[in-house]
């Protein structure tokens, strides 16, 4: 702000704001906006991208409540062609009839919760309105740790240059809709500098740049050796859709521990794979593994996996494998549990009950205890998957949002679990692998049937195209 003119940085937001707008007035054929304008200076982003907006011929409409606005009066603002409503004129006749509605009411800045008389205001916005947001949905939490049911919930949220963990932590993802950045000019993440991020998401772009492409002098031991321990007589998909997915995902070499029904299942299906315990750069442990089971060769599989976890080897445990996990141990590990897995985890090491609800409720916060008691990197499956580090290992959370809802299907875990470890055995960091392995198992849900249901085998067998598609794109 010291190297610009004084009010540059407002004047760039509001007009990309106003463009944003514009659009969306455009494609709704949509003429009446409404601005729910607080006291700070989102309260004036959203009145000045009004200004623009008026001036095109827009009927633009801001309520005013028992508060100063950050900059002018409603005479000043009328003259700009913004009609001010006061907490005494009829703002409810206006919302009625809005088309489009910019929430500038409280900025990244604020806490969880309305003012009394903006609740009224968000409970009036009729059901056809777009809403847009100025930087986050007013109510919402900044940090993005729980939802407010009072709280707006936006069609779409105009930021400001660069997203904040509100945008992309799932407990609020819902609540803020379409995310646009605007570049205003901050350099923020050019110089090279910068304060780390506290929550980062991988993009297509990223994917060149992390994924272990082999080179020329590459063979099938350089480019990673994973060995699996999953399933069992009761569990036989999940071997199947985890070692499909880990060779697809282009792995150097395979090795699966299976008991006799999924070996054989693995045998016919999975052909590149190499059967029993060997030299590995990586495990994953757990996939259909029932720790309880007495079938033949239970016994004898529970103890590779229980070597595998003492070694200090490169592990993904998932599903029944975090049955085995009691704390620290020696290797780099990601575990991938669901909401309800995660709670049992943390009910067993911690003493104290959690259930499903609770951690759906602080995602974050949750994964973050288990992480912190296990030393582990933990992979939190949901809608928006978290990827979180140990909080000694000093680095941001990673949020990936980008599977179509078509993949809550049974077995995607089991195939997301073959795409990490995959990962895992080429090299990467548990966060690196949890992170990148989510981003394409996304991609290739929406790969295996655009627009419509996938299995979770279609999903496996599209892991090569969706790999090939990012580093090509």
């Amino acid at each position: 702000m010291a190297d610009l003119p004084e009010g540059e940085l407002m004047a760039r937001a509001a007009d990309g704001l106003a463009e944003v707008c514009r659009a969306r007035l455009a494609s709704s054929g949509g003429s009446r906006v409404v601005v729910l304008a607080g006291a700070g200076n989102n309260g004036a982003d959203a009145l000045y991208a009004a200004v623009h907006l008026a001036a095109e011929g827009f009927d633009c409409v801001a309520l005013q409540g028992d508060w100063m606005l950050a900059i002018g009066d409603a005479a000043s603002w009328g003259a700009s062609g913004v009609r001010v409503l006061g907490p005494d004129d009829d703002w409810a006749g206006a919302l009625a009839s809005a088309e489009l509605v910019v929430d500038g009411v409280l900025g990244i800045g604020g806490r969880p919760g309305l003012p009394d008389l903006a609740a009224q205001w968000v409970d009036a916005i009729p059901d056809s309105a777009y809403v847009v947001a100025v930087d986050l949905p007013s109510g919402q939490d900044p940090a993005g740790r729980q939802v407010s049911d009072t709280g707006v919930f936006a069609d779409e949220t105009v930021t400001f240059g660069v997203a904040k963990p509100v945008h992309l932590l799932p407990a609020s993802e819902a609540a803020v809709g379409r995310l646009t950045l605007v570049d205003i000019g901050l350099g923020i993440g050019r110089d090279g500098d910068d304060e780390p991020a506290d929550v980062e998401r991988l993009d297509f772009a990223d994917v060149a740049r992390l994924w272990p492409v082999p080179g020329a002098g590459d063979d099938k031991y350089s480019r990673g050796v994973l060995g699996v321990v999953a399933g069992g007589e009761d569990y036989t998909g999940a071997p199947l859709l985890c070692c499909t997915a880990a060779v697809g995902a282009g792995l150097g070499m395979l090795r699966y521990v299976g008991t006799p029904t999924p070996t054989a299942l693995v045998r016919a299906e999975v052909p590149e794979a190499v059967h029993g315990e060997g030299r590995v750069q990586a495990w994953v442990v757990g996939p259909g593994l029932d720790t309880h089971s007495r079938a033949a060769g239970s016994k004898a599989q529970l103890d590779v996996a229980r070597s595998a976890l003492a070694s200090d080897l490169p592990v993904l445990v998932d599903a029944g494998g975090l049955d085995l996990v009691d704390g620290p141990r020696p290797g780099p590990t990601l575990l991938t549990p669901h909401a309800g897995e995660l709670a049992r985890l943390l009910s067993r090491l911690s003493g104290e009950e959690t259930d499903r609800e609770t951690v759906q409720a602080d995602p974050l916060g949750h994964a973050r205890q288990v992480a912190d008691r296990t030393g582990a990197t933990v992979l939190l499956k949901g809608a928006t998957t978290l990827v979180v580090p140990p909080t000694t290992a000093g680095l941001p959370v990673r949020s990936q949002n980008d599977a179509p809802p078509w993949l809550a299907t049974a077995g995607a875990g089991d195939v997301l679990a073959g795409v990490c470890g995959a990962l895992l055995a080429g090299g990467l960091s548990p966060l690196d692998a949890g992170s990148l392995g989510a981003l394409v198992h996304g991609v290739a849900a929406d790969l295996a049937n655009p627009g419509g249901p996938v299995r979770a085998l279609a999903v496996a067998h599209a892991i090569p195209g969706a790999v090939a598609h990012l580093l090509t794109r």
